[in-house]
């Protein structure tokens, strides 16, 4: 039987079993490796020693260019949006307790997808700051927009995925026909929102996207974890949840608005990539159990790590073309969904 550890601040408690821990630390070296990989690997090589001498301030001044202005900007991306969508999944799947659930498969994502897009094509001139903001807009359009669709005396997991899969391909012809019919928009501005439909995270830089996307990581992730613990009571029921004191709607519509939140972000900074919401919560249980104060943190540290190995074999493997991450984590995602609906298709 694992032991659990309960460590306490002013306001909340926070429970973790030894199993969970040793889970994350494994799964934290697993981050770091991976990240100083990536830094190293690409058409100029770069050996894992260097990298360390160099983040460490004692490298190579031609390596510390290299790294610092080229690739680390692209890795800690990578870290920061696989983690948001990790995050963002695990929290709907407990949410509408249903474990086919995702931001991308439910149309979430192509809501914030939406807005980004209109963002890119008519606010171009707007600082990219505020592009976050157009993102979760339209994730929480498409939110609202499902929930009313799918509920019918309640809400059942097949006919969410089905609305959401029906919204979600609705919202990409909407994209676009924006993008095809924007006669006045520069060929430029065009072929990035095609780009980002693909989930890209190509071109990225310290101050337009790492410092954009940081503040909003900050405040989202810290709440994520600390009113996961809610989730496990109402795992129980609406009724039990109501029981024991928890003001179930208040609490399920805070989870909401993070989860949607981060989905928003992180499609605003990382484009549509999609499934890492959807296989990193799966993975997260398999490894240590359903409780959410493990799933969430073990759920961010597995979406990180896929983005940055999918993120690598795109950059590397077709030298010197580039290829959008998405087109990896889809290769990897869509069987795994598959898997899923068979198992689940008498939900």
């Amino acid at each position: 039987m694992d032991k659990w550890m309960t460590l306490r601040g002013r306001n909340h408690s926070f429970q973790i079993s030894r199993r969970t821990l040793i889970m994350i630390l494994l799964l934290l070296a697993a981050n770091v490796i991976t990240m100083i990989i990536c830094v190293g690997l690409g058409s100029t090589f770069i050996s894992p020693i260097a990298v360390i001498r160099t983040l460490f301030g004692v490298g190579d001044p031609a390596d510390a260019m290299i790294i610092f202005s080229l690739r680390m900007p692209r890795v800690v991306v990578a870290v920061m949006v696989g983690a948001a969508l990790s995050i963002s999944g695990a929290l709907l799947q407990g949410i509408v307790r249903n474990p086919l659930t995702s931001p991308d498969i439910i149309g979430i994502s192509g809501g914030a997808s939406l807005g980004t897009v209109i963002f890119i094509l008519y606010f171009s001139h707007v600082s990219i700051r505020f592009m976050p903001i157009s993102s979760i807009a339209g994730a929480f359009a498409a939110a609202l927009l499902i929930y009313l669709f799918a509920y019918r005396r309640g809400i059942t997991p097949l006919r969410l995925v089905l609305i959401g899969i029906g919204m979600s391909t609705a919202i990409t012809a909407v994209i676009y026909m924006l993008i095809l019919s924007s006669s006045f928009t520069p060929t430029a501005v065009a072929v990035k929102a095609f780009t980002f439909m693909t989930g890209s995270i190509y071109g990225v830089s310290w101050d337009r996207d790492v410092l954009t996307m940081l503040p909003w990581m900050v405040i989202l992730i810290p709440a994520a974890l600390i009113y996961a613990r809610h989730l496990n009571v109402q795992e129980l029921g609406d009724e039990v949840a109501t029981s024991v004191g928890s003001s179930v709607q208040v609490k399920r519509t805070i989870l909401l608005v993070i989860s949607v939140a981060l989905a928003g972000v992180a499609v605003a900074i990382g484009g549509a990539i999609n499934f890492i919401g959807l296989m990193a919560p799966h993975i997260a249980r398999k490894l240590v159990g359903p409780a959410y104060g493990g799933v969430i943190p073990v759920s961010a540290l597995i979406g990180s790590l896929v983005l940055l190995l999918s993120d690598l074999v795109a950059r590397i493997a077709f030298i010197p073309l580039d290829i959008p991450a998405g087109v990896f984590t889809a290769a990897i995602g869509a069987p795994f969904f598959i898997y899923l609906l068979y198992r689940h298709r008498s939900s």
